[in-house]
């Protein structure tokens, strides 16, 4: 991709139709980035998108929507290089496979995995549903790494790790996102072979990703880190650069990324 190495950008943009019309459309408009994961579509169907979403100049697009329910769900990936293959079936009984969550693209150099994560705020159902969705998808990527692939995935996991991760971590510990045992998925990563690029980077850096919009949190900087990039150990040595980007807006999340050498 690019001869300064290859950069990645992973965002939930809380529906793509409305973060076009916040800046998005010119933002990746001006083509810094050669691959852009997205997250939280909100798209039932790629016919919903104006041309200019469906394939940015310089760009291709691929999606996976959220047919269940309207408004709900779903990723995109765009892509100056078009990918080897582009996966978005994972099995007829897989999660992975629901809701438009994940989508996968192969390119010579690596394996990217952009995935929506459950939230589990919605009862006990919903997060049990949070749990088996953590517990298949780690299962597929250990597969990926165990088949010899250099792995990354991207996206908003939901959670946030450890207690650097979030503005009041002690206030938080019996909501959802901070839940011991959805941290406890997050712990089970590294010994996976599963490394948090930014943490590894910058291993004592606050930054977050998500603020709450109903209570101005951003301008505060009560925020959350919830969205990730991790590589498996055979990608690890080629990251370059892990990076948040607070100060794009649009959403309710900001972009966060890492700049490969492959």
């Amino acid at each position: 991709m690019g001869k300064h190495g290859i950069s990645v950008v992973s965002w939930n943009v809380n529906g793509l139709r409305a973060a076009g019309r916040k800046g998005f459309s010119e933002w990746i408009g001006a083509g810094k980035h050669d691959v852009v994961c997205i997250q939280e579509t909100k798209l039932q169907s790629v016919d919903q998108l104006p041309d200019e979403l469906q394939g940015p100049d310089g760009y291709f697009g691929y999606f996976h929507c959220a047919t269940e329910r309207k408004g709900y769900s779903g990723t995109a990936i765009y892509t100056k290089r078009e990918p080897r293959v582009i996966r978005t079936h994972f099995g007829d009984d897989s999660l992975l496979s629901r809701e438009g969550r994940v989508i996968e693209a192969e390119f010579p150099e690596f394996t990217l995995l952009n995935i929506y994560f459950p939230n589990g705020g919605a009862g006990e159902d919903r997060l049990r549903y949070k749990l088996r969705f953590y517990d298949e998808f780690l299962e597929y990527v250990k597969g990926l790494s165990a088949s010899g692939k250099r792995v990354l995935f991207v996206g908003d996991v939901n959670t946030a790790h450890d207690e650097i991760d979030l503005a009041r971590p002690k206030e938080n510990e019996g909501n959802t996102g901070f839940l011991r045992i959805e941290r406890d998925w997050m712990d089970k990563l590294t010994p996976a072979g599963f490394h948090d690029t930014f943490r590894t980077l910058h291993p004592d850096e606050v930054a977050y990703t998500w603020w709450d919009m109903k209570t101005y949190a951003r301008t505060r900087n009560v925020g959350w880190r919830l969205d990730y990039c991790f590589t498996n150990g055979a990608l690890l040595p080629s990251v370059r650069e892990a990076f948040v980007l607070p100060d794009i807006e649009g959403s309710d999340h900001c972009p966060v990324g890492v700049t490969l050498s492959v």
